[in-house]
Order: structure tokens, then C-alpha cells, then sequence
């Protein structure tokens, strides 16, 4: 489950964080508990970014659904 604090991040934010992560697991040098601890942090990292662009997806689907619908108007007109 995300935290609250999660929530509060811009995706630039976690995205940076999340590059972090994994370079960190990518250089190794981490106990097992450490790198359990990593991956699960870049899961949750994962997670928020995965929910900012699908709302950024979301609203350029609404702009363009608003553009057709506006074209349709004038082309019926």
C-alpha cells in the first residue's frame, strides 16, 4: 500500500528517487535485506508514477475527446 507521503510526490520526484533505487541495486554491494528493502521501495516508486502518467493519459484523452466533439459540431453544422 502507498503512503500518504507516496501520494505528496510529483513524478519527477519518485522518477528520481526510483533512478536512485535501482542504480543503487544495479551496483550491488547491498546485504539481502537491504536490497529486499530497495526493490520493495522502487515497487512503491513504481506504483506512483504508474498512477501520475495514467491521469496525465487520462486527461489528454479528455482534451482530445473535447477537440473531436468540437470538430463534429462545426462539421454538422
Amino acid at each position: 500500500m502507498t503512503s500518504k507521503v507516496d501520494e505528496a510526490l510529483s513524478y519527477e520526484q519518485a522518477r528520481d528517487e526510483l533512478i536512485e533505487v535501482v542504480r543503487r541495486l544495479e551496483a550491488g554491494g547491498t546485504t539481502l535485506e537491504e536490497s529486499l528493502a530497495l526493490w520493495e521501495r522502487g515497487e512503491e516508486l513504481a506504483k506512483v508514477c504508474r498512477r501520475w502518467l495514467e491521469g496525465a493519459r487520462a486527461r489528454l484523452d479528455a482534451a482530445l475527446a473535447e477537440e473531436e466533439g468540437k470538430d463534429a459540431e462545426r462539421d454538422g453544422e
